[in-house]
């Protein structure tokens, strides 16, 4: 599965590397992904996904049903 975070859609993001001289070469910014299990009231079982920290700050602000279903609606996530 891609680099992607399930609840907010973050990608990894592409730069460069500047040397002290002002060469530049192409690296990538990774995400800060984990792959954690959540515990849903709603459906009362566990759900794994792979967030981003500010993923799961979204979580704990705006509650997993809530964060789940605007994930839904916006295509980054296919629970079923």
């Amino acid at each position: 599965m891609a680099k992607v975070c399930q609840i907010t859609g973050r990608k990894r993001m592409i730069g460069n590397n500047v040397a002290h001289s002002k060469l530049r070469t192409k690296r990538v910014f990774d995400l800060n992904l984990k792959t954690k299990k959540f515990w849903s009231e709603e459906e009362q079982r566990f759900i794994t996904l792979k967030v981003t920290c500010k993923g799961m700050r979204t979580i704990e602000k705006n509650g997993l049903d809530a964060c789940i279903k605007e994930a839904q609606k916006k295509g980054y996530i296919n629970l079923v």
